[in-house]
């Protein structure tokens, strides 16, 4: 009989954050498939001995890698796989990550598809992933032209009162600089809860002065509150996952060449995000037409109610023809478009975050019959209401 694998897995689970329960999840759902023996072991870095042992206590470990774990796996001839973007040791390691350019970009288009043209960010100083989404999403407005305020706190806004209260007062002062209507992002899910919370305490509704994204959709800071807040599912499962199955090739490998070592260039994945989950903090269409904004407004308060364009119109005292074309000229679309976008947006939030029926939420989003509600959700996201809801559960590892 074939000895079961023992794989480490040192991934700092005391932080309760989807990046490092999510990557776990991934890989023990890998570990699980191949017959894996995991061991959680947060200091595998010392379990692993100093000098070259006979029989290393592990066959391969998956961490958020710290030099001395490198450093002794290299002595030890043990595979080691890295998923922690800011290691230390991340360019000697074989290593699975999130695109955090492309992450950033996806937040940028989001905000420029709402019509906003004004931008600021706020991110953590010397996160490494924070970096390259900034980067990523200045750039592209650079490319337009467009202004964007930038500015950074402290990444460890929790180890003092001192600390907590500088970055207060950056946030402060960068919020003095913003202009509303302003798209904004904001790295971390904790300090985009903050800008809301500041926001509301000046008087800037969120989201039509300010639509803020944030973070990387952790639900108690995203969900739990309001207005729940717009982020980016990384697919932290699937990093696990795949840094499993690179594990599992190096061990392979390693087993063929007798702990001959690996490459010199050690692989590195970056893995695309899942994508946008759009709540209330951007569920609104920046403009300069005063007339189309007070439509949007009005759409966004009585959508719910059985309203169509000729309501819309009445209700901003212009003629329909008229609002249709400022509404083609200034969004791209028209009326019934916006008024169905804005039903979808909540009965999709609806569907994710309650456990109502879809009948009830159907008759709650404006929709009224749920067969209407699965008729647009077909045409309009190629799924049912259910298959969705099914779909954001596996994602969110709540399927029952």
């Amino acid at each position: 009989m074939l000895k079961s694998r023992r794989v480490a897995l040192m991934l700092e689970l005391e932080w309760p954050y989807k990046r490092h329960a999510g990557i776990l999840t991934g890989a023990v759902q890998y570990a699980h498939e191949q017959g894996w023996e995991t061991i959680i072991d947060e200091y595998a870095d010392d379990t692993l001995p100093l000098r070259p042992a006979k029989t290393a206590p592990y066959d391969g470990v998956i961490a958020r890698a710290t030099r001395k774990l490198a450093q002794r796996a290299a002595r030890n001839n043990v595979p080691v796989v890295n998923v922690w973007f800011n290691s230390p040791a991340a360019k000697s390691l074989p290593s699975v990550f999130a695109d955090w350019s492309t992450i950033g970009r996806l937040r940028v288009e989001h905000l420029l598809t709402r019509g906003f043209r004004r931008f600021a960010v706020l991110t953590c100083r010397g996160d490494r992933s924070h970096i390259l989404e900034r980067d990523a999403f200045v750039s592209r407005l650079d490319e337009l032209g467009y202004p964007c305020i930038v500015r950074a706190t402290s990444l460890d806004a929790t180890e003092s009162l001192a600390q907590w209260r500088k970055n207060e007062r950056t946030i402060t002062a960068w919020m003095e600089e913003l202009k509303p209507p302003i798209g904004v992002f904001v790295g971390a899910d904790d300090e985009g809860r903050m800008v809301a919370q500041m926001c509301r305490n000046r008087g800037l509704r969120v989201p039509e002065d300010v639509a803020i994204i944030t973070g990387d959709n952790e639900e108690t800071f995203c969900e739990r509150l309001r207005p729940t807040l717009s982020s980016v599912e990384v697919g932290f499962e699937r990093i696990g996952y795949e840094a499993a199955g690179m594990l599992h090739r190096l061990m392979d490998d390693n087993k063929r060449s007798g702990g001959a070592g690996g490459k010199e260039t050690p692989e590195h994945i970056l893995l695309p995000p899942q994508g946008l989950v759009v709540r209330e903090s951007t569920d609104f269409y920046a403009v300069d037409d005063e007339v189309v904004a007070a439509a949007l407004e009005f759409i966004a308060a009585q959508s719910h109610r059985p309203i169509a364009p000729a309501d819309v119109a009445r209700a901003v005292i212009t003629e329909q023809r008229t609002l249709r074309r400022r509404f083609s000229k200034h969004l791209g679309r028209s009326i019934a478009a916006e008024i169905r976008r804005v039903r979808i947006e909540r009965a999709k939030r609806e569907l994710t975050q309650t456990e109502q029926s879809i009948a009830a939420i159907a008759r709650d989003v404006g929709f009224g019959k749920s067969m209407r509600m699965y008729e647009v959700f077909r045409r309009e996201l190629g799924v049912t209401p259910s298959g969705y809801r099914k779909q954001r559960q596996i994602e969110n590892g709540t399927q029952h």
